[in-house]
């Protein structure tokens, strides 16, 4: 594996009240192991999933493919700041690899289409077409079959879930299994996806409790809200 470990040094943080300093999960945490070629982050919203995965994207070099959504009206100046305080434990050469997030995955296919223009043959990586042509779900898909998915390297993706039926997303983790099987690839992958907590061999960490923890999936927030709610839906509805 690339990544080994990631230590979060709390002691330097500039501020405790700002985003993302003040994350309970976070300021709690010192040293994350990682044990598997596939790790998964998990918890509920604000809990620092993302927020971590993007100082480790940093960290190793990888901008997010599609850009940042940091926008000047409202910027706070801590938000990428976190990768100054975070420590990987990885092979000395940085390795192939890509940052994915699906709410710039957009502008990455425009990026693509004018790449196109120069360069038809490239279309053959993402299945032989442009990305904006196929529903938001199909371009995933295309884009995580793709020939830079299947290199070795290191792969940062946040969300990979947001476009894809339940169908699919069981096809992503069929496609993170097999490249995993066939060659030196990791994936370290925030999400609220309980498919994809499912994958076969994933380490799971979640954010839910006071500090970064490893869980077995039934042991997840995410999954037995959904056993729950599919026991009984209507309950949650009652106004």
């Amino acid at each position: 594996m690339y990544l080994k470990s990631i230590v979060i040094d709390s002691s330097k943080f500039p501020v405790r009240n700002r985003y993302p300093f003040n994350i309970r999960a976070i300021n709690e945490s010192e040293r994350i192991d990682i044990s598997s070629s596939i790790t998964i982050f998990t918890g509920e919203n604000g809990s620092g999933k993302s927020a971590l995965l993007d100082a480790v994207a940093r960290k190793s070099g990888f901008l997010p493919w599609g850009g940042s959504k940091i926008h000047r009206a409202h910027r706070n100046p801590f938000e990428t700041q976190l990768a100054n305080h975070v420590i990987l434990d990885m092979e000395p050469r940085r390795p192939y690899g890509f940052h994915f997030r699906a709410e710039a995955f957009f502008n990455f296919a425009a990026s693509l289409d004018d790449i196109l223009l120069d360069d038809p043959g490239r279309d053959e990586y993402y299945g032989g077409g442009s990305l904006n042509v196929l529903s938001h779900g199909e371009s995933f898909l295309a884009f995580f079959r793709g020939y830079s998915f299947q290199l070795g390297g290191l792969y940062i993706l946040d969300e990979p879930e947001a476009a894809l039926s339940p169908q699919n997303q069981v096809e992503f983790v069929r496609i993170l299994m097999n490249n995993v099987l066939s060659g030196n690839k990791q994936y370290v992958i925030a999400t609220l996806s309980p498919i994809i907590l499912a994958c076969p061999g994933a380490q799971i960490l979640s954010f839910d409790n006071r500090s970064i923890q490893p869980l077995g999936y039934e042991q997840t927030t995410t999954y037995n809200f959904y056993k729950e709610f599919m026991s009984d839906p209507m309950k949650y509805f009652v106004i």
